[in-house]
């Protein structure tokens, strides 16, 4: 039974020191951005990819096999239905042979690592939910962050989380946060939080120095880049606040609970928003791409 499956495209360029960079498949899949956005999501996230000099890899389950780089022909897969599958999922969906697995972030990075990627981007990642301390719920890719030696570009972490104690709890498990030409933690569609990060770069290329003296000293775990959504394209914080906290009220009143809140909440936040919600969310998910195909470019030198 073959596990993973690295297309020949991505492997042919890892073996000649080409530049990759690792992409999830739930924001491009019904689980993420509506469509058409997602495919506009997918479409803007590669060319920027590419035109940075690097090569983009889709990591997702397809038939049971997990997959890191996905050919063109193969992307309508991913835009449809889709099962999430976190690390945690992953086993599963392969061994029952899951048509359409989109990969989290956590998933994404595990696949990263085993195929030799560096460099991972993302939109927002996961992190501490509110209230923690009733339901201790804490997103999967904080420890995935940790656990696997991969750059993972983001625009912060999603706004409705409980932002502060996911900065503490990177801390506890030693994930280095680092501003690119920011002070402070973004909060996904927000350009800022207003919580300071503990490190700056200025540049990509401060960046790369930093990843490769965090290898140097044998690290085994990730780096947390920190990338704000583009100023024109940012939401209002106080506005957001207002959604979020209603969005929030409503989910726990119908009982939702869980990896269902999150989804929810994003609706509820495009909705109230008449849809700029998912402009920023475009705006920053090809930002990331571009920061880290510089990055995975940088860093073949």
């Amino acid at each position: 039974m073959t596990t993973i499956s690295v297309s020949t495209e991505v492997r042919d360029t890892l073996a000649s020191n080409g530049a990759v960079v690792a992409l999830e498949s739930t924001i491009f899949s019904n689980l993420g951005l509506p469509s058409p956005a997602n495919a506009q999501a997918l479409s803007s996230c590669i060319a920027a990819i590419r035109k940075a000099g690097a090569v983009p890899a889709i990591t997702a389950v397809i038939d049971g096999v997990a997959r890191v780089g996905l050919n063109e022909s193969e992307h309508e897969r991913i835009l449809g239905p889709a099962k999430k599958a976190g690390e945690r999922e992953l086993a599963l969906a392969i061994a029952q042979q899951w048509s359409v697995g989109a990969t989290t972030v956590s998933a994404s990075l595990l696949l990263a690592a085993r195929a030799g990627i560096g460099v991972f981007a993302t939109g927002g990642i996961g992190g501490v939910h509110r209230d923690v301390q009733l339901h201790g719920d804490i997103s999967a890719d904080l420890g995935a962050l940790a656990a696997h030696p991969v750059v993972t570009v983001c625009a912060g972490a999603k706004s409705f989380l409980d932002l502060p104690r996911t900065l503490e709890y990177l801390e506890t498990l030693g994930v280095p946060v680092v501003g690119v030409a920011c002070d402070e933690f973004p909060a996904f569609t927000v350009h800022s939080s207003g919580l300071p990060i503990p490190a700056r770069v200025d540049t990509v290329q401060q960046l790369a120095s930093y990843t490769r003296a965090h290898r140097a000293l044998g690290r085994t775990g990730g780096i947390l880049a920190c990338v704000p959504v583009p100023l024109a394209d940012s939401l209002d914080k106080t506005m957001i606040d207002k959604i979020i906290e209603d969005a929030l009220a409503a989910t726990a009143k119908a009982g939702i609970v869980g990896p269902a809140v999150t989804p929810h909440v994003l609706g509820a936040i495009a909705a109230a928003t008449s849809g700029t919600s998912v402009v920023a969310n475009l705006s920053l998910a090809e930002n990331n791409a571009r920061v880290a195909a510089e990055l995975a470019v940088q860093l073949r030198n």
